[in-house]
């Protein structure tokens, strides 16, 4: 069960705005700009870094926060030497389930934010063989599938405009697209 405080603060999280934009050039720089320091920080923690998600999709309008998925050695030693550098350092933190409200297995999950608050980057720290890792396969289809990527972007505008503060809702609705897009590209392999 999620203690009271922390669903508390993943509700408000839940309510920040979906806002969709036009593709941004400099989204690739940025990955590589918090690769580079989190590599830098971390030499004995991060390994594997990749850029995930619709920013890392030339020309797809997305959120303008910059998808990051991490491999780590080890969560357990995330959450001691990372989180409190991290949070040290402004970042939002969450001990984030893979799926539902308590089912493991579970990952850091960290956001970065500019100066005005908005959020930059998404965080999302695993080990080696945790499935998040599917998620790649999903943004690989798109950059082959231009057409995909577009009934995707489609898809998005709709559920930002009916579910502007509702992040769960906007996610969810997203789920069975890339679910199936996810499965056509395990098929390709």
């Amino acid at each position: 069960m999620i203690p009271e405080h922390l669903r508390e603060r993943i509700e408000r999280l839940g309510r920040e705005t979906v806002e969709i934009v036009p593709y941004d050039s400099r989204w690739p720089g940025l990955f590589l700009e918090e690769r580079a320091r989190l590599v830098d920080l971390f030499p004995a923690l991060v390994r594997r870094v990749e850029h995930m998600g619709s920013t890392a999709v030339p020309g797809l309008s997305a959120k303008p926060i910059v998808d990051m998925l991490i491999e780590v050695t080890s969560l357990e030693a995330t959450t001691e030497q990372i989180v409190p550098v991290l949070e040290g350092d402004g970042y939002d933190y969450l001990w984030r389930p893979t799926s539902g409200d308590d089912v493991p297995p579970f990952y850091a999950w960290f956001i970065k934010r500019d100066r005005e608050g908005r959020r930059t980057h998404h965080i999302h720290m695993v080990e080696r063989d945790f499935p998040q890792w599917e998620g790649l396969l999903f943004r690989d289809y798109l950059i082959a599938h231009p057409d995909v990527a577009q009934q995707y972007l489609e898809l998005k505008l709709r559920l930002a405009a009916e579910f502007p503060n509702d992040r769960t809702a906007y996610k969810d609705g997203k789920g069975e697209f890339v679910r199936r897009v996810t499965d056509m590209a395990r098929a390709k392999r």
